[in-house]
This record gives C-alpha cells, structure tokens and sequence, in this order.
C-alpha cells in the first residue's frame, strides 16, 4: 500500500496560482485559463505520492530544503514550478508556483 502525502499551500501558492489563472485568462481566455488550472491541478496532485516524485528535484541554490516540480507534465504543457518542501511526516508544504523563467531564489524565503 502507498502513502499519500497531505499536500498543503502556503497563501503565496494560493495567491500565486490565482494570479496565473487570471494573467492566463486575460491573455489566452477563459477556456485555456481552465485548462492551465487543471494543469496546475494535476501537478500538485502528482505530490499526493511524496517527494520523490518523478521530475522533483533538490534545489541547493534555494533556501530551506526546498524542491521544485515542474507543471509540465503528462503531456500537457506549461511554464511554472511548484516549490516545496518536506512539512513534516507525509506532508508537503507548497511554498510557491512560479514561472519558470523567474529567478527562483528572489521569490522563495
């Protein structure tokens, strides 16, 4: 039998996977600011296995053990990392989801 982990979001994921959806939104529409959430979604979901998940990755150049999963995935496309964390026993803190462009460090305490 697996484990599932809890996965948890700091308000700054919350705030940062509002802000996503919004600018996608204004940019692309409606319907393609659905499909990025479900993205999201199904990437924050793909924690619920733990922290070994495939395509997690240790981040040294970032504060606090911190680990960063890309949204991209299972064929669906997208531009943003989820940064986490180990939180405590089977549980994961998300910290951020920010563009994969951005300087991570910056933005992650």
């Amino acid at each position: 039998m697996s484990i599932v982990w809890t996965v948890r979001q700091t308000a700054s994921a919350r705030a940062d996977r509002a802000t996503i959806i919004r600018w996608t939104a204004t940019r692309f529409g409606v319907r393609q600011a659905a499909i990025y959430a479900e993205t999201i979604a199904l990437a924050l979901a793909a924690l619920e296995a733990g922290p070994d998940t495939p395509g997690a990755r240790r981040r040294d150049d970032l504060p606090g053990n911190a680990l960063t999963l890309h949204v991209a995935r299972q064929g669906r496309k997208g531009r943003h990392f989820i940064v986490f964390r180990i939180g405590g026993k089977h549980v994961i803190d998300v910290l951020r989801i920010l563009y994969d462009g951005m300087d991570l460090a910056r933005h992650v305490d």
